[in-house]
């Protein structure tokens, strides 16, 4: 497709309502590739905290593994000091949402179920991507929730493509988790990602009606549904980071970083 048959075509998108996401955030394939490298190695660090998180093990030990790999990496953690955040990764257990800040207080116990958030910059590149780690022995209930977390991920990741809206990632992720029973955060969602920590556009992950922001190839964003055993409302703590489920109920969270290709989408950091 010619550069003016693309012009023609996105004006008939912005048109018909959808809205057309500015060039700059269209990262080039240079851009790319070192957003790229710095999603190896936020892979990396999922991989290995995934491997020795156990049992009786303090929040902040899982703290120190994720900032002594990035340092040996020659990579910096992009949560530490950002906007006051304490530490270099997120780790919210059980009704904890997201942004929960590690400590020496917190042991893990058999039953919890955590979320592991790393973000890394390498080369003034950013990546982010959470899993959810399962700590000995957790109810049925529990592990359900963990396993539809990763399958609305997965649904609304197949939804991204190229000259589609990005509200079709919500708009598959609600109805999946309302049939198991559970609800989608709606206060919080995905990001622009790659040339800073957080940018354009906002990804929801509930469904919505307007037409909404239009992939296009070069968009890098996550894609991180939180989705709650119980109600979707959310509350933050006195700390201004730790957010929680505001009837306790547990929620989970998994979280990748992907590119809008030309015929689709690569999935960078998981």
């Amino acid at each position: 497709m010619s550069q003016n048959e693309t012009e023609q075509m996105l004006q008939e998108f912005k048109s018909n309502g959808y809205i057309i996401p500015h060039p700059s955030l269209l990262k080039t394939p240079e851009q790319i590739e070192g957003i790229r490298e710095s999603a190896k190695i936020t892979t990396q660090i999922l991989d290995l905290v995934e491997k020795e998180i156990k049992e009786g093990m303090t929040t902040a030990e899982v703290d120190k593994i994720v900032y002594d790999y990035t340092i040996s990496r020659n990579a910096i953690p992009a949560p530490l000091n950002y906007m006051g955040f304490p530490k270099s990764v997120c780790l919210s257990i059980n009704e904890v949402v997201c942004h929960g800040i590690p400590d020496n207080k917190t042991v893990l116990k058999s039953g919890d179920i955590v979320n592991v958030d790393v973000s890394t910059i390498l080369n003034g590149y950013f990546s982010d991507a959470s899993r959810m780690c399962m700590i000995g022995d957790v109810t049925p209930a529990a592990k359900a929730l963990v396993e539809t977390t990763k399958e609305c991920l997965d649904i609304g990741t197949k939804q991204v493509k190229p000259f589609k809206s990005i509200n079709e990632i919500g708009r598959a992720i609600e109805p999946f988790a309302n049939q198991r029973g559970y609800t989608v955060v709606r206060d919080l969602g995905g990001h622009g990602v790659g040339l800073k920590f957080h940018e354009d556009p906002h990804i929801d992950h509930f469904a919505k009606r307007n037409k909404g922001v239009l992939m296009l190839p070069g968009m890098v964003f996550t894609i991180e549904p939180m989705i709650n055993e119980g109600g979707y409302s959310v509350k933050v703590a006195k700390d201004n980071w730790t957010v929680t489920t505001r009837d306790g109920s547990l929620s989970a969270q998994w979280e990748y970083t992907i590119a809008v290709t030309k015929s689709g989408y690569e999935i960078l950091a998981w």
